[in-house]
């Protein structure tokens, strides 16, 4: 013991590298992407502790594990009848596969990943800005007359917020069932405010609650999903949080996100993903009724799929489906992201396409709401401009969408960042849309988006100065830990 006192430090630090080492071990052995591994590897021999710590906190890998465990929902008689109730008959799928040509690949990809049906029957409208979604939102809200469900990221108690809150508690008292997961790092509601849901007979659970002393890994994967279900008739998802930043009616910096909301066949998707959510974070022994799923009698004609991906699932879904859809592209691919921080799969197919003469166009903030975010994202464009694609920046404010539209044909709306975290880490959700109208609406917002940003030139972003580059590289660095 006197050793130990005299030789604490010296001590510690052989005991840092020797877990520090076995964490090397463990990742090679997990066999993580490169890119991640490496940054793994570097901050645990580079960095005596804090290393450990950033390991400890975010490098554990749950898709292995298999701690995310839907087969209870997914298991019960009436979502195996529901789901089987879905199946297309071969005229309507060849039907979708001559409008879409090469983009229908996606379909059978999804499905063979994930299980996620293709269904026709439904009427989409797109939502521009978080004012017009609040407006149509809670309208249908007013109107539910058994069962709300939301699944949320951000749910704060700020004005809008509790705008809703306050009228699902008003729902509540006319003997509604209101459920609601919300994320428990990206959400933020008072303990006042926790307690009134409660006393009004709403039903919240956080989603892997972050305590210190249990949290290791749990705090880096975290449900990004934006979910409203209402009647098992109304469907929303997108980007659009719960939270005055997203109105810009109550916001000094114009936030411009893109949101749908959907009726029909799709929506038994969206409610069938929502109970294996709330199954997990409820921990119950959940009965699902035919009550959830009503019959639905929508007269349009959507092609969509809902994609889901996240540690629960066996393969990147959405990854996958969005790096299909750019390789199949014949004429252009527009794309909309805050955060472009992809692996080197995305860039690769996006740098090809674009060298083969195809039009490829990303918007991206350009001031973000993450300094390190934005610089990793700068990091990256300059090799898309090398190989011809065109960049531009948002200037208006911050750009939130997370859209793409492929050929005029196939578009998909979304809370999936082009990045590491949403292609790998969080829980994520799009709708993956086969209709030219729903394209052609996504490409008239591409194009009123493009008034408002400025066209990077590949000359003048190189002479970007030294020390912008430098801090671009160490974010680059850091990204797959974002």
């Amino acid at each position: 013991m006197e050793f130990v006192k005299d030789h604490i430090w010296q001590v510690l630090i052989v005991l840092n590298y020797a877990v520090a080492l076995s964490a090397v071990v463990t990742i090679l052995l997990k066999k993580v992407n490169p890119t991640k591994a490496l940054s793994y590897i570097i901050g645990l021999l580079a960095l005596p502790f804090l290393g450990l710590i950033v390991y400890y906190l975010f490098g554990q890998e749950y898709r292995k594990n298999k701690i995310f465990s839907r087969k209870h929902v997914l298991n019960q008689s009436i979502i195996k009848r529901i789901q089987e109730g879905l199946e297309l008959d071969t005229k309507a799928i060849n039907e979708v596969d001559d409008l879409l040509d090469q983009k229908s690949k996606v379909i059978p990809l999804l499905y063979n990943n994930e299980n996620s049906k293709l269904t026709i029957n439904n009427a989409v409208k797109l939502i521009k800005n978080g004012d017009e979604k609040f407006k149509l939102l809670f309208n249908d809200i007013k109107e539910a007359s058994n069962h709300i469900h939301l699944e949320y990221f951000v749910i704060e108690d700020d004005k809008i917020g509790t705008e809703l809150l306050n009228l699902l508690c008003e729902k509540a008292s006319e003997g509604l069932e209101i459920r609601i997961v919300i994320d428990d790092v990206g959400s933020s509601i008072s303990s006042k405010m926790k307690r009134k849901l409660r006393d009004c007979g709403i039903e919240m659970h956080p989603f892997m609650p972050v305590r210190f002393s249990n949290s290791t890994g749990k705090m880096n994967y975290r449900d990004h999903r934006k979910i409203t279900v209402i009647d098992g008739k109304i469907g929303y998802v997108g980007g659009i949080n719960v939270s005055d930043n997203y109105v810009n009616a109550n916001n000094d910096r114009y936030w411009r996100d893109t949101h749908m909301r959907i009726m029909g066949e799709a929506v038994i998707s969206l409610q069938i993903l929502f109970f294996t959510t709330w199954d997990f974070v409820s921990g119950g022994e959940l009965e699902i009724s035919n009550t959830y799923f009503p019959e639905h009698n929508c007269k349009e004609n959507v092609p969509l799929q809902i994609a889901a991906s996240g540690p629960d699932t066996d393969w990147s879904n959405i990854m996958e489906a969005i790096f299909v859809a750019i390789t199949n592209a014949e004429d252009h691919v527009y794309i909309t992201t805050p955060y472009f921080i992809p692996n080197s799969e995305i860039v690769t197919a996006l740098q090809v396409i674009a060298r083969s003469n195809k039009e490829v166009k990303i918007i991206v903030p350009k001031k973000s709401d993450s300094w390190i975010a934005e610089y990793a994202t700068n990091s990256y464009l300059e090799m898309l401009l090398e190989a011809g694609v065109e960049v531009y920046q948002y200037t208006k404010g911050f750009i939130h969408a997370k859209t793409m539209v492929v050929d005029g044909v196939f578009s998909t709306v979304g809370t999936t960042n082009m990045d590491y975290r949403s292609f790998n880490i969080n829980f994520e959700v799009n709708a993956l849309i086969y209709d030219k109208k729903i394209s052609s609406e996504l490409t008239e917002f591409f194009n009123e988006d493009l008034k408002d940003c400025e066209k990077l030139d590949l000359k003048l972003w190189q002479e970007r100065s030294k020390r912008t580059k430098f801090v671009e590289a160490v974010a680059r660095l850091m990204a797959p830990l974002l």
